[in-house]
């Protein structure tokens, strides 16, 4: 689908700005299916723009979620890195405190993407097939991205316990929040760039 919305069209999918913190790509970009063109003389009632923004606003949702991890995250790894001084009980306790926070944050973070997908993968990505066909390689992407982001997730869940364990390994939990934000943060942006034009011209959402 292009970025030009058709007609009255004036939901805006968020732009990917091709910035990413691994070095490593989980996935290939360019290999990913685009849908069909909208109508460009299509035009679209207040309810069926309103079913396409509900997307964005979800997924905007998860964005900030996501940038609020990473500063918790970010905020614990600065904590756990002093210059080797010798710290208090009560310094230490904290610090385990904030460890198991931002754990139990990130936890909770993991749970409402899963979510999220789950409800995708079952509900919508069915019905989206059922009704234009010609989306069927676009929804099959996004499922794909989905095993991945959830392995990402799941890697980053890893590392959490990890650096409760031992706060040396924060090398490895920097860099799942890294994978995990180049990988959701990419994935929302294709989301929105090929749904937001089907979920209103094809009202598959009520």
């Amino acid at each position: 689908m292009t970025d030009a919305g058709p007609g009255n069209f004036i939901v805006t999918p968020t732009p990917d700005d091709g910035s990413r913190l691994s070095p490593v790509p989980l996935w290939d970009e360019k290999e990913r299916p685009a849908g069909p063109s909208p109508d460009p003389d299509r035009q679209y009632s207040p309810a069926e723009l309103a079913a396409s923004q509900q997307l964005v606003d979800i997924h905007d949702h998860l964005r900030a979620e996501l940038t609020q991890v990473r500063d918790l995250i970010g905020q614990v790894l600065d904590g756990s890195i002093g210059p080797g001084s010798a710290r208090s009980s009560i310094n230490e306790m904290t610090m385990r405190q904030n460890n198991w926070t931002v754990g139990a944050y990130c936890a909770a973070y993991c749970r409402v993407v899963t979510t999220h997908h789950a409800i995708e993968d079952q509900a919508l990505f069915p019905r989206l097939r059922s009704a234009d066909p010609r989306l069927a390689p676009v929804v099959d992407r996004l499922a794909s991205e989905h095993v991945v982001i959830h392995e990402v997730l799941d890697s980053m869940d890893r590392a959490l316990v990890a650096f409760v364990a031992d706060p040396a390994s924060g090398i490895r939990l920097r860099r799942a929040a890294d994978e995990l934000s180049d990988t959701l943060l990419s994935h929302l942006s294709y989301e929105e760039r090929e749904l937001v034009e089907p979920l209103a011209r094809l009202r598959v959402l009520g």
